[in-house]
């Protein structure tokens, strides 16, 4: 999938200053089995706010603090309802179109679309995006700085040249995704704020198979999901020899994320290695310094103030199944399980 598909939905800068965002994911398909034909969720956070899909055709909320909303604007649902069916009309034929660019007759194809907008509560800054992909790849962007359209294909050239011609339609845009969209948002964190604004700090683990494996730093039981996890060295943020997973849910409703480091050179001395952790909403980091003593491993027990090294495997199970941390941390989880060394 391209960069901006795997855009993050927040983020927090070095003056912890938090972004929210409400987004719009949509995904229309064409001959797919088994799925349908379009599916569009709405996010505020990352968290999924209302779901809806062809075989439906009614947007469900998916959150309980939804039913005050709901209450208070009875008709809120029936509009997230015609929007989602005038999008999903509007995908189909798209699709088509696309299809006539690229000089394809049949086949499966895919279209997505993500629009929306993120809000700094602190400066008030607000940005929106409205950007679509064709068969997995960058199709056509809108820039609300110069309300046109930006072709990521050769094949998205004709689309863009009419969709710059449709001033009204990009002015609109433009109003939706400025104002239109920030309100919304404030409203959703309003109704929502008991879970939305809410914030757990996470348990930190270092975790290591072998001597010559990747150290890996393992954060769970966090929330919200806007964080971010990275390796230092003599303070200073690490590049290289890192690699950054994603953030993934907990069975719990928290999430968890981890960072591995690749010491270069293992004779290096390790104070000066650090992993931070940062949680939007939450000024002060969370760091946790590469100690030898700490480190889990299916060689001995770690040495933990706060937890029994029993409790501290418990919180790693969940994790045992999750493809995206890879072979090594599961490795290194059923070995210590099967070894009895803790």
């Amino acid at each position: 999938m391209r960069i901006w598909f795997m855009l993050a939905v927040f983020w927090i800068n070095g003056a912890n200053s938090v972004f929210h965002s409400l987004t719009y994911w949509a995904t229309a398909s064409s001959q797919v089995h088994h799925f349908p034909e379009y599916v569009e969720v709405g996010l505020v956070d990352g968290v999924e706010l209302i779901y809806y899909d062809n075989n439906s055709r009614r947007v469900k909320p998916k959150q309980d603090w939804m039913t005050r909303l709901i209450d208070d604007d009875p008709e809120y649902l029936e509009r997230e309802t015609q929007r989602c069916m005038i999008d999903q009309q509007t995908c189909k034929t798209l699709i088509k179109v696309f299809k006539g660019r690229f000089n394809q007759i049949g086949g499966v194809h895919t279209l997505q679309v993500m629009h929306g907008c993120e809000w700094d509560d602190e400066t008030g800054e607000v940005r929106g995006y409205y950007q679509y992909a064709y068969d997995g790849e960058d199709f056509i962007a809108l820039d609300l700085k110069t309300l046109t359209w930006i072709a990521a294909k050769p094949q998205a050239v004709i689309t863009k040249l009419q969709w710059d011609n449709n001033e009204s339609r990009n002015r609109y845009l433009q109003s939706s995704l400025s104002e239109r969209c920030p309100e919304l948002l404030k409203q959703f964190l309003h109704y929502g704020k008991s879970s939305l604004l809410k914030t757990e700090l996470p348990s930190v683990s270092l975790l290591q198979k072998t001597p010559s494996s990747p150290i890996i730093c393992l954060a769970t039981g966090f929330y919200p999901p806007r964080a971010i996890l990275f390796w230092t060295k003599d303070g200073e943020e690490l590049l290289d020899d890192v690699n950054i997973g994603e953030v993934l849910p907990n069975p719990d409703g928290t999430y968890q994320m981890m960072a591995e480091l690749k010491l270069s050179d293992p004779s290096e001395d390790w104070e000066r290695f650090t992993c931070v952790f940062q949680l939007a909403g939450v000024k002060e980091d969370l760091p946790t310094n590469l100690d030898k003593e700490a480190i889990l491993t299916n060689r001995r027990k770690p040495i933990t103030d706060s937890n029994s090294s029993e409790e501290a495997l418990n919180l790693l199970i969940p994790l045992i199944e999750a493809p995206a941390h890879g072979e090594s941390l599961r490795n290194i989880l059923k070995e210590t399980r099967e070894e009895k060394l803790l």
